[in-house]
């Protein structure tokens, strides 16, 4: 299994083809449960163990319950690529998981099976915990995991099938309200309406428990509305934000202002006298004046410093025919929509054959603000 490190996050290898990373948040909740478990759950239900038992069992199961939070979002990306859908990543953090598909769903029966996999993946962990807490009820320790992960599975399950987006149950409502209205725009307006009403119920059922004294429980539900009120409002304000796109091209954000480097540029060069002078992310890799390569500031990492005096871009770039590029009177939305999938934050611009600009987000985010000012 190969593990790599970024910023916030550890990548733990793939399954089904799909990365699995971990956020650093998560470690602190994977012991946070353990503590909540350890130290106050099973000694109020299991009196006399010693605490060295309380703790293995409390670990165990904050393991196993992750692990199931984990088995949910594959089964989400399992039945994505069952439908040809890429996923990016599945991803552990503070709030659980989530599957990472940039595409939105083609048409409603393919966001009501995409949707219902991780309910039925979580209904089906709950039967198997329960099972196996009954053929192990002589054992009390053995018991104990599995009680509370048949019970916590269950919980969760019913909790994720709640008809509100960004739950699956939202994305379930959505979908059946697709298929009747046949209007998709309003479908996500209906459901993510309901999210924010639901979230905003949360934050004040943890409020009203703070106020009760029950300051950790109530703290934790408000995260976890602020959370959920916050995601139904990123998605009407990515509907919202994609009306404006639409009947632009590609002509209109992209900037006519790019980067050029000769293929010779050392790696050494190029950092000073591009990167620390000309504060662009990405760059077109000249020679002979042909264009022959994209250049990113990541793509740097891929040479150890102490060569960077005799290596070139070329041998770091992205050859033009492995780069995604647009035509100029591409559709915007695609375009965009494309980026997302991709995963890249810049696309060349072609004309004629010719490379006339560049659009990344920081154009389009220019783009956006102009027609915000013209309104």
């Amino acid at each position: 299994m190969k593990t790599s490190f970024n910023k916030n996050q550890i990548r733990m290898g793939s399954i089904y083809g799909i990365p699995l990373t971990f956020d650093f948040s998560w470690f602190l909740v994977l012991f946070f449960i353990t503590w909540i478990l350890a130290g106050s759950y099973f000694p109020n239900e299991y009196k006399g163990w010693s605490k060295i038992y309380y703790w293995a069992v409390g670990a165990a199961t904050a393991f196993f319950f992750f692990l199931s939070v984990l088995l949910h979002e594959i089964g989400h990306s399992i039945a994505a690529k069952k439908y040809n859908y890429k996923v990016k990543k599945v991803k552990l953090f503070i709030f659980g998981g989530i599957s990472e598909i940039p595409e939105e769903p083609k048409n409603p029966k393919e966001e009501f099976v995409i949707s219902v996999a991780g309910p039925a993946v979580t209904f089906l962990l709950a039967l198997i915990f329960y099972g196996l807490a009954f053929l192990t009820k002589n054992n009390v320790h053995l018991y104990a995991l599995f009680h509370y992960l048949g019970l916590i599975n269950l919980l969760l399950g019913i909790f994720n099938i709640l008809p509100g987006f960004p739950l699956d149950g939202g994305r379930i409502l959505r979908a059946i309200i697709w298929h009747k209205k046949k209007d998709f725009d309003k479908a996500t307006q209906i459901t993510a309406g309901i999210g924010r009403v639901f979230g905003f119920i949360v934050i004040s059922i943890g409020f009203f428990e703070i106020m009760a004294g029950y300051f950790i429980d109530g703290v934790w539900l408000s995260f976890i509305g602020w959370f959920l009120e916050s995601a139904a409002f990123a998605q009407l304000q990515k509907e919202k934000i994609s009306k404006y796109f639409e009947g632009h091209t590609v002509e209109e954000a992209m900037s006519k202002s790019y980067g050029l480097v000769p293929a010779d540029t050392t790696i050494s060069e190029f950092i000073q006298n591009d990167i620390l002078i000309r504060h662009r992310r990405a760059f077109i890799v000249e020679d002979k004046g042909k264009n022959i390569g994209l250049l990113t500031i990541h793509d740097i990492k891929k040479i150890p410093q102490d060569k960077w005096e005799t290596a070139t871009v070329t041998d770091v770039m992205k050859p033009l025919n492995e780069v995604k590029i647009v035509d100029i009177n591409y559709p915007l939305e695609e375009a965009l929509k494309e980026m997302n999938l991709d995963g890249v934050n810049q696309m060349p611009v072609m004309e004629e054959n010719k490379i006339v600009g560049m659009l990344n987000r920081e154009s389009i985010l220019s783009f956006l603000s102009n027609i915000n000012e013209k309104k």
